[in-house]
């Protein structure tokens, strides 16, 4: 069992040196799992750390999933198979630039509830979640024969607040779940005085400024072990920014600083994966910034597992301390499938019945408020102006098209400097819809309650309209017909079909549409925005095909001027294309 004493950690009573890297199971298709964690080994790291995102095992109140993407306990399995221990994080909230930080939506529709505190309706969650989720890990223990050796509280908690008697609560969920396993808070330095409990090791979240950072936490905790939970060798992208890298020798010096030190490290990311579907979270600051698909991050390893010039780097720092292993040889590789042809469409409008579920209510509701967590909702109501009427757009979240009478009038997004439009009524009775997107609910920081889809009624012409229809488009369910004709509106779906032989890794891109998802035989790739960057091809990974007759379907929101994607055989980020020499 690890402990920690003397200024030092020690595992069944040797000093141990915790050499860890971060990788999300819940990122990767479970056929990469092994290839990403024979990587990890063949660096010479001798741990495995991950988050458990909450709404990932359960999406509804009840719901729970853990097979597939969702198998923590096969990943865990996995890993000791392979030798190596494993760092579990299970706060109910994890950031990690994931959707609401792990948190599931519903958490929304309770507006008495109070988020990452001791308020009783949120602790009561918490527990029916963790009498489902604890047990599974008790097995997996050190001292139960497996390789889990330690357990985090919560998740830079002092970041956002102060409630100890929240923290203590996670100490008391692990003991009546008979988790006698190490634990630990993590915190930047300048956060550790809010985020620690006396009796718990602190561990420190840093990229850089290593002297400094240790002299915090010596001053904090005398003595204290020194571990970098989180060590940032790179960093995420969001939408309408640049791609962001780090000089893999500048990462390389600060983990030799690290290990010069002692240091227990932790690379975060070791691979930082994908985020699919509509997972991606946001950051909201001055302004609202939403995660792109691709979690590369920069990291030793790329998206889809390739390894890096920062591995080597990396690597090659190790060496100098202990004797590392060979390289491990990969059998996954990428492959151009070529073009791809869509000769299927059909309006979104022509699909509601298909797709949707329907709500009506007297004022416009959220969609946590209609139990709806990610994807699009439609809202529809009557107008009886004519006219031009001016309409705030504060309670529209995040990006939305504004159609009257069935023709599309505007476009708007949560980051608009002008807060209120002018639209034009042409009859004395008008049909308003309004179709919102979730572009990722905030995942850090102060907007955590970040409800989506229109959160109040709209204020129209001075006075407010009553008796809404409301669509809940989460995209579970995709059109079977494509031979409806009808609407020729924006958004529409359009469908091909396509081989794939030897199932390879690929990558679609989409260039000549403009912003929308892709699905693979139904699995949602996430979100592309062409005119948005830095990303312009999603990762598509082997697995997710088949021999023959592969479906591909996109979601196109708002114009595109070809019928047909490209299949390659390299990622691009930046208009740059991520190799295994290009990570720099």
């Amino acid at each position: 069992m690890l402990q920690a004493k003397n200024g030092q950690f020690y595992l069944d009573d040797e000093v141990f040196q915790i050499l860890s890297g971060a990788v999300h199971y819940f990122r990767t298709v479970p056929e990469h799992w092994e290839d990403r964690l024979q990587k990890l080994k063949a660096l010479g790291l001798n741990t495995v750390e991950t988050y458990i995102p909450w709404n990932f095992h359960e999406p509804k109140k009840g719901e729970y999933h853990f097979d597939g993407m969702a198998d923590v306990e096969r990943f865990i399995q996995l890993a000791h198979e392979l030798g190596l221990y494993v760092i579990i994080r299970p706060s109910p909230y994890i950031c990690a630039e994931w959707e609401m930080g792990g948190l599931p939506a519903w958490l929304l529709k309770e507006d008495d509830l109070v988020l990452r505190s001791s308020n009783p309706a949120y602790l009561k969650h918490v527990e029916e979640y963790y009498d489902v989720l604890l047990p599974k890990f008790r097995p997996y223990l050190s001292q139960n024969g497996g390789p889990v050796i330690a357990m985090q509280i919560e998740n830079e908690y002092g970041a956002y607040g102060n409630d100890q008697e929240y923290l203590a609560f996670f100490k008391g969920q692990y003991e009546k779940h008979g988790l006698d396993t190490f634990l630990f808070t993590s915190d930047g330095p300048e956060f550790i005085h809010q985020g620690s409990l006396p009796d718990v090791t602190t561990t420190l979240n840093f990229g850089s400024k290593v002297e400094s950072a240790f002299e915090q936490l010596e001053k904090f905790k005398p003595g204290s072990p020194k571990m970098v939970a989180e060590f940032w060798i790179g960093w995420f992208d969001y939408w309408t920014g640049e791609h962001h890298t780090r000089d893999a020798g500048d990462a390389a010096d600060v983990f030799k600083e690290l290990l010069e030190k002692g240091s227990s490290v932790n690379f975060y990311m070791f691979h930082g994966g994908t985020n699919f579907g509509f997972m991606n979270g946001a950051n909201h600051y001055d302004i609202y910034y939403p995660t792109i698909t691709s979690y590369d991050y920069d990291s030793l390893l790329t998206e889809n597992g390739e390894i890096t010039d920062k591995y080597r780097a990396a690597k090659k720092v190790l060496s100098e301390y202990r004797q590392v292993p060979e390289d491990y040889v990969s059998t996954i590789s990428s492959k151009s499938y070529g073009a791809v042809a869509l000769e299927e469409s059909v309006s979104l409008f022509d699909t509601l019945s298909q797709i949707s579920r329907k709500v009506e209510a007297i004022v416009p509701q959220s969609m946590e408020a209609i139990d709806q967590a990610y994807g699009y909702t439609l809202y529809r109501t009557e107008i009886n102006r004519q006219g031009d009427l001016g309409m705030k757009i504060d309670d529209i979240h995040d990006r939305a098209f504004i159609y009257i009478n069935g023709k599309y009038q505007s476009t708007i997004y949560k980051n608009d400097e002008e807060r209120k439009i002018t639209l034009h009524f042409p009859d004395q009775i008008n049909t308003l819809e309004i179709l919102t997107e979730n572009m990722g609910r905030a995942n850090y920081g102060e907007h955590l309650s970040d409800k989506k889809g229109i959160t109040r009624n709209i204020w129209l012409g001075n006075q407010y309209f009553f008796n809404w229809e409301m669509y809940a488009i989460e995209l579970d369910r995709l059109p079977e017909d494509y031979e409806v004709e009808g609407d020729s509106r924006y958004p529409k779906f359009f469908r091909g079909t396509f081989d794939a032989d030897g199932l390879h890794d690929t990558f679609v891109d989409s260039t000549g549409f403009t912003k929308g998802n892709i699905f693979i035989n139904g699995f949602n790739l996430g979100r592309y925005w062409n005119t948005a960057g830095p990303q312009q091809r999603l990762y598509l990974p082997g697995p997710l095909l088949k021999e023959k007759d592969n479906e591909i379907v996109i979601l196109e929101l708002e114009h595109t001027t070809t019928h047909e994607v490209q299949l390659l055989d390299q990622h691009k980020l930046d208009g740059v294309d991520i190799t295994d020499s290009q990570a720099v």
